[in-house]
C-alpha cells in the first residue's frame, strides 16, 4: 500500500513544483526580466544541479561517448531545450500562467499529427485506439483555438484573501494588451510545435547531417544505429541531460546577448529574478527530473503523463490566489477540452502499446512452439531407429 502511494504523492509534488515555476517565472517576467536571460540562467543552474547526480550515479559506469551521439545531444539541446523554452518564456510573458500551462498539454496531440504527416504513425480510424487519438487531437486543437482567441465573460471566483506584497506590486504591470493577447498564445503554440517536431524528425535530421560529413565519420555511421534513442545507446540519463543543459546554456546566452547585453539586464540583485532562476533550474529541472525518472522506472511513462493536467489546475488556483489572475469562460472551457483530449490521446496510445505487446508475446510463443516441434520430431525418429536396431 505504501509503495503504491509513494509514486502518486511524488507525481503530485512534481506537478505542484511545475505550477510554482509558472508563477515565479511570470513574476520575474513582470518585473522586467528578459525571457531570454531567464532561460539562460535556468540552463546554467540546471547544469549545476544535475552534475552531482551524474557524477554519483553514472561516473563509474559511463558509456563511451561517440561523435554521432554527441551530435545527437547537441541537436537535442538546440530544439528540445533552447528552442522550446525560449518560445515558452516569450509566450508566458505575453499571456497568463494558466494559458501557458494549458497549451503545453497539446504536445501528445501535435506529436500524433506530425507523426501522421511523416508516416511514423498510422491513422487506424477503424480501431478504438486510432479513433480515440483522432478524437482527442480534435478536442485539443479546438480547445487551443478557443483558449487562445476567445476570452468571454469573467468567472466570478471572488477575491483571494492571500496578500503577497510583491505580487500586489506587480499587479497591473503585465503586458496584456490587444496585440500581446495573440503574441503569447502563438509563441506557446510555436513552442509545442518545435518540441513535437523535434520528437518526430530528430533521427532524419541526424542522418542527413551525418551523410553530408560521411567522409569524416563514415566509421561511426556504420557503428551507430540512429533508429535507437539516446537513452538506449547512452544509458546515462543524468549525464545526457546535464550535457544538453550545458550546451543549451551557451546557446541561450548567445541568443540573449544578441538582444540585450547590458549589465543591468543580466543582474540578479532583484530577489524574484534570482529565486525564479534558481527555482526553475535546480528544483524543476534537477529535482523534478530525478523524481520523474524514478517513477517512470517503476510505473512507466503513461502513469507519469496522466498527472500532467493536475499542473493546470494547480497553476490556475495559484494564479488566482497569488497573482489575482482572472479566469475567463473561454479559458476554462478551452482548458477542459485540452485535458479531455489529452486523456483521449493517452488512452489511445496506451491501448495501441498494449495491443502491440500482446501481438509480440503471441509471436514469440509461436516461434518457441515451432522451435520445439522439430526437436520432438527428432526425438521420435531417434526412438524409432533405436527400436529397429534392437
Amino acid at each position: 500500500m505504501a509503495t503504491g502511494l509513494v509514486p502518486f504523492f511524488l507525481m503530485v509534488l512534481v506537478q505542484l513544483v511545475y505550477a510554482g515555476m509558472n508563477i515565479t517565472s511570470k513574476l520575474a517576467l513582470q518585473s522586467g526580466m528578459n525571457p531570454l536571460i531567464l532561460v539562460a540562467y535556468r540552463q546554467l543552474f540546471a547544469t549545476v544541479a544535475i552534475a552531482p547526480f551524474a557524477y554519483w550515479f553514472e561516473w563509474n559506469t559511463l558509456p563511451r561517448m561517440t561523435k554521432p551521439l554527441m551530435l545527437r545531444i547537441l541537436i537535442s539541446s538546440v530544439a528540445g531545450v533552447t528552442g522550446n523554452q525560449i518560445l515558452f518564456s516569450v509566450g508566458l510573458k505575453y499571456s497568463t500562467a494558466t494559458i501557458a500551462c494549458a497549451l503545453t498539454n497539446l504536445i501528445p496531440a501535435f506529436t500524433f499529427v506530425l507523426a501522421l504527416i511523416f508516416r511514423q504513425e498510422k491513422l487506424k480510424i477503424m480501431k478504438r485506439a486510432g479513433l480515440a487519438k483522432v478524437f482527442g487531437t480534435t478536442l485539443c486543437v479546438g480547445g487551443a483555438l478557443l483558449l487562445s482567441f476567445y476570452h468571454g465573460k469573467t468567472i466570478g471566483l471572488g477575491k483571494s484573501s492571500i496578500h503577497w506584497r510583491y505580487a500586489e506590486e506587480m499587479e497591473g504591470t503585465s503586458s496584456s494588451g490587444k496585440a500581446s493577447m495573440f503574441i503569447g498564445p502563438l509563441a506557446l503554440i510555436g513552442c509545442i510545435l518545435v518540441w513535437s517536431a523535434w520528437l518526430i524528425i530528430l533521427v532524419s535530421i541526424i542522418i542527413i547531417i551525418l551523410t553530408a560529413f560521411s567522409l569524416y565519420i563514415n566509421h561511426y555511421i556504420l557503428v551507430f544505429p540512429f533508429q535507437t534513442d539516446i537513452s538506449k545507446k547512452f544509458p546515462a540519463p543524468y549525464t545526457s541531460t546535464g550535457l544538453m543543459c550545458f550546451l543549451a546554456t551557451f546557446q541561450c546566452m548567445g541568443i540573449a546577448l544578441c538582444f540585450d547585453h547590458s549589465a543591468s539586464a543580466w543582474s540578479l540583485h532583484n530577489a524574484i529574478r534570482l529565486s525564479s532562476a534558481l527555482y526553475a533550474g535546480i528544483i524543476c529541472t534537477g529535482l523534478a527530473y530525478c523524481l520523474q525518472s524514478w517513477t517512470i522506472e517503476r510505473k512507466g511513462p503513461v502513469y507519469v503523463s496522466v498527472f500532467t493536467p493536475l499542473q493546470l489546475v494547480l497553476t490556475a488556483i495559484l494564479s488566482w490566489a497569488l497573482l489575482r489572475e482572472k479566469l475567463y469562460v473561454g479559458t476554462a472551457i478551452g482548458s477542459l477540452l485540452i485535458v479531455l483530449g489529452l486523456y483521449s490521446v493517452l488512452w489511445g496510445k496506451s491501448e495501441e502499446v498494449n495491443e502491440k505487446d500482446g501481438t509480440e508475446v503471441m509471436v514469440k510463443e509461436a516461434i518457441k512452439d515451432n522451435e520445439n516441434d522439430p526437436k520432438n520430431d527428432m526425438e521420435l525418429q531417434s526412438n524409432g531407429n533405436h527400436r529397429v536396431i534392437t
